[in-house]
């Protein structure tokens, strides 16, 4: 195993805050290097392994705070990893990276013991928000769950329910509610959306979001219910509880 980038010099020099230990398993080498780069400047401290066994080893050592494995590994793939640990009852939070963004690849992510599951390629931003997210979580609960006021999103069974009432989905709305569910209460602008929900690397001059937004507000706030999709003027969209 190899210790990337920050120094326990480094970790020392915060003496008041806590150090977070995470194992990041990743065989790609410049995938790796970027994501301990970015998080190790956010105060993580990061070990690196390159293949699925000693990434087991490791995190069967009880030393970390919270896990990131790429699903394709050499010697023992990412998801036997999970399993493996989840049998023998360590509940390690772990955040699940692959290339594979299906919805049968996700939900068998999250049946394996996976806490979130992150799509390649992705913006170290959400990488790092869906960790702060994990982090916060109980430590013994595993949440497939999302709930945002009566909304509630089964990430197991890809299902929407608003006060009991299911809401059917297609899967392009189901990710975008899935976005700011994870986001309550924020200002969400075109570009963020477009760049983290469609995975565009550009922003085109297109009313894709717009669409998009006012089909899923046709089907989740219904007439007499309080609305839950927020329009910011000049700003974005936001998903919200009104006072």
């Amino acid at each position: 195993m190899s210790m990337m980038t920050v120094s326990e010099h480094e970790a020392a020099s915060r003496p008041n805050e806590p150090v977070i230990r995470l194992l990041l398993i990743e065989d790609d080498e410049s995938i790796a290097l970027e994501v301990a780069e970015e998080l190790t400047s956010r105060g993580y401290l990061v070990t690196h392994v390159e293949n699925g066994l000693l990434g087991l080893e490791a995190a069967q050592s009880g030393r970390y705070d919270l896990m990131i494995v790429d699903r394709m590994l050499p010697e023992l793939d990412g998801l036997s990893v999970i399993e493996i640990l989840r049998r023998q009852k360590i509940m390690l939070p772990v955040l699940v990276l692959s290339a594979l963004s299906a919805v049968d690849d996700r939900v068998n992510g999250l049946k394996a013991g996976g806490d979130d599951y992150l799509t390649k390629p992705f913006a170290m931003e959400e990488l790092a928000a869906r960790l702060e997210a994990l982090l916060r979580r109980p430590t013994d609960s595993r949440e497939t769950v999302l709930r945002v006021g009566p909304l509630e999103m089964d990430l197991i069974e890809r299902k929407v329910f608003r006060n009991g009432r299911e809401i059917e989905l297609l899967p392009r709305e189901f990710r975008l509610l899935e976005y700011m569910m994870r986001r309550p209460g924020t200002v969400l602008t075109r570009t963020m959306l477009l760049e983290d929900v469609w995975n565009y690397r550009f922003v085109p001059q297109t009313n894709l979001v717009d669409v998009h937004i006012g089909k899923l507000r046709r089907k989740i706030d219904v007439a007499g219910e309080p609305p839950l999709i927020h329009s910011i003027r000049g700003a974005g969209f936001s998903l919200r509880v009104s006072d």
